[in-house]
């Protein structure tokens, strides 16, 4: 990960022995300190906003949902089939 044509910054203070902590990992994957922290800052990102996009169910509330799923009674209503019509229609 190249840091040469960026047009934002950073800037944080940590203790010495975090520093330390931090320059030890890099060097150990061959990094420099900057693209370190910057692919370790942009996973944590990610994966922070990956989680409050995703719902999460309990095994009871996934067991009772695909129950719904299955019912013979859970066919689509009207409103239903037509914004499928739509979908389809728009889509393709």
């Amino acid at each position: 990960m190249s840091t040469t044509n960026s047009d934002a910054r950073i800037n944080f203070r940590l203790n010495s022995e975090l520093k330390k902590t931090i320059e030890d990992a890099a060097a150990e994957l061959g990094q420099s300190i900057s693209d370190f922290a910057i692919s370790t800052l942009v996973q944590a990102a990610r994966k922070v906003l990956h989680d409050q996009q995703v719902t999460r169910l309990s095994e009871r509330d996934r067991q009772v949902f695909a129950a719904m799923l299955d019912e013979e009674s859970s066919k689509p209503n009207d409103a239903l089939i037509k914004a499928a019509k739509r979908y389809k229609k728009q889509v393709g």
